[in-house]
């Protein structure tokens, strides 16, 4: 049974509450992948997650009596603009919108980048390009706009855009609106020596979603919106009496990581280590995780032998909010 951080050492969301206008949705990245190998070995695994930074350190063995290359990739989210939602992106007008690196024996990595663009399950990547619109759909709106009418038609019926009326301040306008997926994946291809350990370490910005209020200590929660808490962040009783305790006065902040690609090795991940900091000792914190322990003020740590994840993993973070 999953278990909880006690609230009193005091993130594509179906079935969440509806995002408000003061609410960013955080998107989740996670490890490194590759094709599934029975050679390949992930001797251990430390990951450490805060609302600043993810670090990930890897030991590889390659068990097998020759050398193996093959790619390692990097997927970042997808990035999509919705209409009346907000997205956390930590650099939405680069490539790399996460600041992803990554390096092997402590030496950096010259990765390579790609970038497609989707839409209605089409690779419409080349006429985003031929147009020179930029990839990203969160920085596309003004370029949109100055398209000849033919483009703009052309976009439409491919359902990489449509048209919108917004009010920016001067009354209602009509612009185009980007509707594309961007895909975007770091890869190399790394070469792992028979016989030897190999440490690999990324790191990144993560997409750190959140709202300025909650609702999780009121007695007017209505049951749906606790229910969707307790899945997604294992909340119990001790959490919420502790934000109800403070009057609920807290902000709301949301990291996902994707864990499930650790199923892609030979074996189970040999030592599995998790820590996550909550950033301040006031703050609150809740995730779904068993063997919990507070390793200093506004640490936890998980450890695991042999381990192989079969979900994902949500963080919930409250901070009291900021008193004039």
């Amino acid at each position: 049974m999953r278990k909880m951080v006690s609230a009193v050492v005091a993130f594509a969301l179906a079935g969440a509450p509806v995002l408000a206008n003061d609410s960013e949705a955080e998107l989740a990245a996670g490890g490194l992948v590759l094709k599934k190998t029975y050679d390949i070995e992930m001797k251990s695994e430390d990951l450490s997650i805060s609302a600043e930074r993810v670090r990930v350190k890897y030991q590889f063995l390659n068990s097998s009596s020759q050398d193996i290359s093959t790619v390692i990739a990097f997927p970042l989210p997808d990035i999509t603009v919705e209409q009346d939602a907000n997205m956390a992106v930590p650099s939405a007008g680069t490539d790399n919108f996460l600041d992803f690196s990554t390096s092997v024996d402590g030496k950096p990595v010259k990765m390579t980048l790609e970038q497609k663009v989707f839409a209605r399950g089409v690779d419409q990547t080349l006429l985003i390009r031929a147009l020179q619109l930029p990839r990203s759909p969160l920085v596309a709106g003004e370029a949109l706009d100055r398209l000849d009418p033919k483009a703009k038609e052309e976009l439409i019926n491919l359902g990489l855009a449509e048209t919108q009326d917004i009010d920016v301040g001067k009354g209602m306008e009509r612009h185009l609106a980007p509707l594309w997926t961007l895909k975007t994946t770091y890869y190399w291809t790394q070469t792992f020596p028979a016989k030897t350990v190999l440490n690999v370490e990324h790191k990144y910005t993560p997409s750190v979603g959140g709202s300025v209020g909650t609702t999780i200590g009121l007695p007017s929660i209505d049951p749906e919106t606790l229910s969707y808490y307790k899945t997604r962040y294992c909340t119990d009783a001790s959490f919420i009496a502790a934000a109800r305790a403070k009057n609920n006065a807290f902000t709301e902040e949301w990291i996902s990581y994707v864990l499930t690609t650790g199923a892609n090795w030979a074996k189970p991940i040999g030592t599995f280590t998790l820590t996550v900091d909550k950033g301040a000792p006031l703050n609150l914190l809740s995730f779904c995780g068993e063997g919990v322990e507070k390793i200093g003020p506004t640490k936890f740590q998980i450890t695991k032998s042999d381990y192989t994840p079969a979900t994902d993993l949500h963080i919930l973070i409250l901070k009291p909010q900021e008193r004039d």
